[in-house]
């Protein structure tokens, strides 16, 4: 379980951290589009802040750190922490982590001072409803009248990433753009957008669709002939990922049998489309024009 998870938020990680969706993403959620914040001013910056444990010094992790240089000077510091499950004192987290880049700020670790903007980007299929302000999170508290006025109002910008609306989708211009389409539309998905990083992009669709074997894309990339360099759409990916089912499927199909070899095919070409759109048996089957019972045939007789 623990392998699983740390491939899942590796592959996030390394999707992310491409200077031209990381920016993308800024601009889509923080600024309605526009294009304020540029990739080739984005550098990376630490993950890693030093709070004070129980007997000893801890280190905390960020996600995604960027820093947005203007003329040689920081002038923005972005987190970026994903998330796949809620989590109820996210808020606190935040804490820490902004406040850990503040107080290197004021131990004079960083030649100037800047504020720092951290989202969340949370990947779950249930709905955020935990607190993202410090009123919510302690609203069932008893606190002594006008207290409020002395509690800063620290807030969470979580954003859902399955449940962004047509009109944020939209924003997008990179490869997040293929990513939040493919969350949003499942096996009606279609585009004939042109991938940018494919080998992450097909690494980050697995791990959001439950797959936690992520090994082999570079070899499958290798063995189709697609490099990065080449211009492939979201439709001649799959194409090519169903096709291998096919393929697959004649080639065992020559020793078992011309019918054994066709039940294979069927079959393969379902559980490829389950497997990559992460959908039910019932959406594989239509999205491909076929019925459910045959689909059954087929794998009684393969």
């Amino acid at each position: 379980m623990g392998g699983t998870r740390e491939m899942k938020d590796t592959a996030q990680k390394d999707f992310i951290a491409f200077p031209d969706i990381a920016a993308d993403t800024i601009n889509a959620l923080l600024y309605q589009g526009k294009a304020l914040t540029d990739a080739g001013n984005l550098c990376a910056g630490p993950t890693e802040t030093i709070y004070q444990g129980k007997e000893k010094l801890k280190g905390q992790y960020e996600d995604l750190c960027k820093y947005e240089l203007i003329d040689g000077k920081v002038r923005l510091m972005y987190l970026i922490a994903n998330q796949t499950a809620v989590d109820g004192k996210m808020l606190l987290r935040k804490a820490g982590y902004t406040g850990g880049a503040y107080r290197e700020q004021y131990e004079g670790k960083m030649q100037d001072i800047f504020p720092v903007i951290e989202i969340v980007l949370y990947w779950g299929e249930p709905r955020w409803r935990s607190s993202r302000n410090i009123r919510r999170l302690f609203a069932k508290r008893k606190f002594p009248e006008g207290a409020w006025d002395y509690i800063d109002d620290l807030k969470l910008h979580v954003y859902e990433m399955r449940h962004l609306s047509p009109e944020i989708r939209e924003r997008f211009q990179s490869d997040m753009r293929i990513i939040v389409d493919f969350l949003a539309e499942g096996s009606d998905y279609r585009s004939d957008r042109k991938i940018m990083h494919k080998a992450a992009l097909i690494r980050m669709i697995r791990v959001l669709s439950g797959e936690s074997d992520t090994e082999d894309i570079e070899d499958w990339l290798c063995q189709k002939g697609i490099r990065e360099e080449d211009e492939v759409t979201v439709c001649e990916l799959f194409d090519q990922y169903v096709k291998q089912g096919r393929e697959e499927g004649w080639e065992e199909g020559k020793a078992e049998g011309k019918a054994e070899g066709k039940a294979r095919q069927l079959v393969e070409d379902i559980e490829n489309t389950m497997n990559f759109f992460h959908v039910t048996l019932e959406k594989a089957c239509e999205s491909l024009g076929i019925t459910v019972s045959r689909y059954e045939e087929a794998k009684r007789i393969y």
